[in-house]
């Protein structure tokens, strides 16, 4: 029996002693809506940040980058505007933001990091974010975790919000992770428009604290896609500032209580975002079991995932089994399709890489729900990998067709 325990709790990234956060309204957004929020540690803060592989990195992200060896006290971000192929003056304008930001914290511009969400290849209007940055540090609470969270939405249609804390068996809190993010569309992360900001009040040196990020992204944030694309501003970022006085260091008795209350985060922020995915009515959860590997487990479930056909065909409530190891037959990755068995929720469709007689009204009911539990198995080894996904409706066409205006 495990001497801790990880209760769920509200509140978000502000569920976080030492932190504290606001949203804005800086007129960047055509609805009127908050486009600004701001993360603030009382506390300089240990950072670990993992990165879109996308070729066009965005300024901000450039910037965050160059920052996050630091101490960290504050994160800006804006949204309606991803200030991403920009160019020189992108860059300037997203280091000119931390530069204010620092300023009117008292903080020095490295402790910094900055992100963007919204449209790219437009340049930011430095003057009303100017002003809103200086409006935005009077509004930081310990309970405006909300607000920043709806400041960072684009298309999403509700926030996203997690926290959590461990527990020792007597009941004492040792430390909380909280966080945010934003992603409805443009998501398919490959890190390293998909945020996610998490803290903690655990004191974890950076190191450590990168390590554990990095395999947590991998294993929860990596294995969604909404629509295929990797964003050129994705990011999560991690903060440790100490707060609780719990000193956590690798192996030590509570590394494995972090990390796990750690993936406890990052899997539900990660699910609601494919909750929310744009015009989805279905979430897929498609495991993949019996592989050799995780990348190969990976790699299937996002041909499959990422596929149209299968996408439309789970929007129709079709059990066209067939699509999905077409998909997986074009993955750059070693199987048998011989040994391929494939279930729909508990209904069998193939079987050794052969279709099976199946009823087909006990399959439309598994295909109705709103999650659809779909198991391949390729029967060559011992990992298991779960991805989710969504089906491809024509409310995600109407929405990105329209995205600009």
């Amino acid at each position: 029996m495990s001497l801790y325990s990880i209760e769920s709790i509200t509140g978000g990234i502000t569920a976080v002693s030492g932190i504290e956060a606001a949203g804005h309204n800086c007129g960047m957004k055509k609805n009127g809506s908050k486009d600004l929020a701001l993360i603030y540690s009382r506390r300089p803060a240990a950072a670990a940040g993992v990165f879109t592989r996308n070729k066009f990195k965005a300024p901000p992200l450039i910037i965050t980058q160059q920052n996050i060896a630091n101490p960290v006290r504050a994160i800006i971000i804006n949204s309606g505007n991803a200030n991403a192929c920009t160019g020189a003056r992108g860059l300037k304008d997203a280091r000119d933001t931390a530069v204010i930001t620092a300023e009117k914290l008292g903080l020095q511009k490295e402790e910094v990091l900055v992100a963007s969400t919204g449209v790219i290849g437009n340049y930011l209007p430095m003057e009303k974010l100017n002003r809103g940055i200086g409006e935005i540090v009077k509004k930081l609470s310990p309970a405006g975790g909300e607000a920043a969270a709806e400041a960072i939405l684009t298309t999403d249609t509700v926030t996203k919000m997690s926290a959590c804390r461990v527990r020792a068996e007597g009941g004492k809190v040792l430390f909380a992770l909280g966080g945010m993010a934003k992603g409805s569309g443009m998501i398919c992360p490959d890190m390293a428009t998909m945020l996610a900001f998490i803290a903690t009040d655990a004191a974890i040196e950076r190191e450590p604290l990168q390590k554990a990020l990095r395999q947590a992204v991998e294993h929860t944030f990596n294995l969604i896609t909404v629509d295929g694309d990797t964003s050129t501003n994705d990011m999560v970022l991690l903060l440790a500032n100490g707060s609780s006085g719990v000193q956590l260091n690798e192996g030590g008795p509570l590394w494995d209580m972090f990390n796990e209350a750690l993936f406890h985060i990052c899997r539900d922020l990660a699910y609601q975002i494919i909750s929310d995915g744009e015009g989805a009515t279905k979430i897929i959860k498609l495991t993949i079991k019996g592989a050799p590997d995780y990348f190969t487990g990976r790699a299937l479930a996002r041909k499959v995932l990422n596929s149209a056909l299968v996408k439309t065909a789970f929007f129709g409530e079709d059990a066209n089994w067939g699509r999905i190891v077409t998909a997986m037959g074009y993955a750059d990755v070693h199987f048998i399709p011989e040994k391929v068995d494939v279930f729909l929720g508990t209904v069998q469709v193939a079987a050794a890489g052969e279709g099976l007689h199946f009823d087909e009204a006990e399959a439309k009911a598994v295909l109705m729900k709103k999650e659809i539990p779909v198991v391949v198995d390729l029967h060559l080894g011992e990992e298991e990998v779960t991805a989710y996904g969504c089906d491809l409706s024509h409310e995600y066409v109407n929405i990105n067709s329209a995205y600009r205006s």
